[in-house]
């Protein structure tokens, strides 16, 4: 499965605590993230993430153009509510609902959807793409 990692400035620590934790079945995947949280995540767990761009808008629509292809298999974006909210993360979001891309905004609903990635619930997508 190819799986996106994502989070806000101020739930980049939670995001690192979630994928140590979760290390041994993120490390079954593809992961993808930002270049600047990638090197995070590989500099705090034993991952393998690979980096998209630098600038976080252009990196986001590649993420939602990869949705709308279906060349992505979920996506834990792990939002601060207090920040205000950006059209960016529409986008991904908007391109995950078209092509049935199970998508976590909040670790309560990532841990649910790592689970089942992990149980072979979501192993159709694979047919998909």
């Amino acid at each position: 499965m190819k799986i996106v990692l994502l989070a806000d400035n101020r739930k980049n620590e939670l995001l690192v605590n979630f994928c140590i934790a979760y290390s041994h079945i993120l490390e079954k995947h593809d992961l993808f993230s930002l270049f600047h949280t990638s090197k995070l995540l590989e500099e705090s767990t034993d991952l393998k993430v690979t980096g998209i761009s630098t600038d976080i808008d252009s990196s986001m629509d590649q993420l939602a153009f990869r949705a709308r292809y279906n060349e992505i298999d979920a996506v834990l974006y792990l939002q601060d509510p207090a920040m205000e909210k950006r059209e960016t993360p529409n986008h991904l979001f908007s391109a995950c609902d078209f092509n049935n891309i199970p998508y976590a905004s909040n670790l309560a609903t990532a841990e649910i959807l790592v689970l089942a990635i992990d149980r072979g619930d979501l192993d159709w997508r694979e047919l998909v793409r």
